[in-house]
């Protein structure tokens, strides 16, 4: 058994909002059985982007409980984790065109790849500037689980949010919402300079149209975290009752403590997987500009890549920061915790995170914590002055001073270290959060039976058109899918919303 699910304990309830009958009390004969479970994800890079790394170390810790977990996946494909206690965790590839993989994004693929239709429409969507993947991805995994009804008791989608996902799949659906990316959206809109990137930012974000029509229909939601909570019920409109929060967390037992490793003076480390406003890493880079001139060694490792050009690049130009900012990439798990436990103080600068894996990562190895207010930290970080410094975001001056107070006072730095190590560990680990989410697998299993049962479920009155005529709907009625012909239509008039 892992550290932290010992920490966690037997039957403890992992969902933040989850009623303790959840666990386990009242349920009929052979409802505490294995599962089988379906797991979801359009992208499953385990090493950039939360949502990878949401697969790999919730499948894993799914199936320490017993559950035999099957994650379905497209490219780049989820690395799954292996050894004791994971025989029941496999990976089945569900291939696109993969048109966004390096080294060359937005290619056209030749005319032997095409395979069928959903291809084609993938193409299209890109090259008229939109982001096909949740849709397209939405549309093979349907066809994929309706051929192997029957095999699953639940399916789980991993931020999806496609169409395809709509209607009876042979098995009750639980959707993961981290955050709404109309969020991405607004930020990248309110930074975009001049009416055609606003154009452009808007035709690439076409897609969340979809995830808004999608998402108010949906059984059951989880979230990782309040505040995510309220933007999906601000933003998508979601009925409050049908969110649920179970936190996410860190690998404690990989991210740790490990005082052999020496600490290099004036190392900041930061996790950025791309360079958008979203990140703020653009403040981070303006406030080690201020740092310099009382810490003049005090320089950043930004885990993800570097952009050649963008805000960020002509940032460390103009301040003069190239010998002072790296970048690093393609890294081992050991490798990334040796580089955040060598920093003197760690930094998340994001705008908005809807959790914040790196602020809880690096608080699990013992490291301090500078991190801003954006959306659901301070739910991770906690307290300013007792297991992290809190700063406003978009704010480089006041990022200057968190960091120089901290790289100036090694016994601040040593109390925030272990004060967030414990936090980490009382609330946010991996083997909680599976605990949580079977919890509500198994509740929407429930619901499922008995609506069955009893009859449909009422519709959700808070949706706009609610209600409404089914002719005048923008979406197809959730009924048994489709043939073939016609899933067609559907998909092709669906697409169409997202222009």
């Amino acid at each position: 058994m892992t550290a932290e699910a010992m920490e966690a304990g037997p039957g403890e309830g992992a969902a933040a909002d989850a009623d303790p009958s959840l666990s386990g009390r009242g349920r009929g004969p052979g409802e505490d059985r294995p599962l089988r479970i379906a797991l979801l994800t359009y992208k499953g890079n385990p090493f950039c982007g939360g949502q990878g790394v949401y697969v790999r170390h919730l499948s894993r810790e799914l199936a320490r409980l017993g559950h035999t977990v099957e994650v379905i996946g497209s490219q780049p494909y989820p690395v799954l984790d292996e050894g004791e206690g994971l025989a029941g965790l496999s990976l089945t590839e569900l291939p696109s065109l993969d048109l966004y993989r390096q080294p060359d994004p937005f290619r056209t693929p030749g005319r032997d790849e095409y395979r069928d239709w959903i291809d084609a429409l993938e193409v299209g969507t890109m090259w008229t500037g939109g982001f096909p993947e949740p849709l397209t991805f939405s549309l093979r995994a349907r066809r994929h689980l309706r051929a192997r009804r029957g095999e699953f008791d639940v399916i789980h989608d991993n931020q999806t949010l496609g169409y395809g996902l709509l209607g009876d799949m042979g098995a009750p659906l639980v959707t993961t919402i981290h955050h709404p990316i109309t969020v991405d959206r607004q930020l990248e809109l309110d930074a975009a300079e001049g009416w055609q990137r606003r154009a452009s930012v808007r035709r690439w974000y076409a897609f969340t149209r979809m995830q808004k029509r999608v998402a108010r229909r949906l059984p059951s939601v989880l979230t990782v975290s309040g505040t995510s909570r309220q933007e999906i019920v601000d933003h998508l409109r979601v009925r409050d009752s049908r969110i649920h929060v179970v936190h996410i967390g860190a690998d404690t037992d990989l991210f740790s403590p490990d005082p052999a490793v020496r600490q290099v003076p004036g190392r900041i480390v930061t996790t950025s997987s791309a360079d958008v406003p979203l990140k703020g890493l653009v403040f981070l880079v303006e406030a080690l500009a201020k740092v310099r001139t009382e810490h003049p060694g005090a320089h950043l490792v930004v885990v993800g890549k570097r952009a050649e050009d963008g805000p960020v690049a002509q940032a460390i130009e103009r301040y003069g920061l190239e010998g002072a900012v790296e970048f690093v990439k393609g890294i081992s798990d050991a490798e990334l915790v040796d580089l955040v436990r060598s920093a003197e103080v760690a930094c998340v600068p994001s705008l908005y995170e809807g959790f914040s894996l790196p602020a809880a990562e690096a608080m699990a190895t013992g490291t301090p914590l500078v991190a801003t207010t954006g959306g659901a930290i301070p739910e991770v970080a906690g307290p300013d002055g007792e297991t992290c410094l809190a700063v406003p975001p978009g704010d480089a001056g006041a990022l200057a001073a968190a960091l120089n107070r901290l790289l100036g006072d090694p016994g601040l730095r040593a109390r925030l270290g272990t004060a967030g190590r414990a936090r980490v560990l009382e609330r946010f680990t991996w083997a909680r959060a599976a605990q949580g989410t079977v919890a509500h697998y198994r509740e929407a299993m429930a619901h499922a039976a008995g609506r069955t049962s009893g009859g449909p479920a009422a519709p959700d009155r808070s949706a706009p058109g609610a209600g409404r005529p089914a002719a005048t709907s923008s979406l197809p009625p959730a009924a048994p899918a489709q043939d073939a012909d016609e899933e067609v239509v559907v998909a092709n008039r669906e697409s169409r919303a997202t222009c």
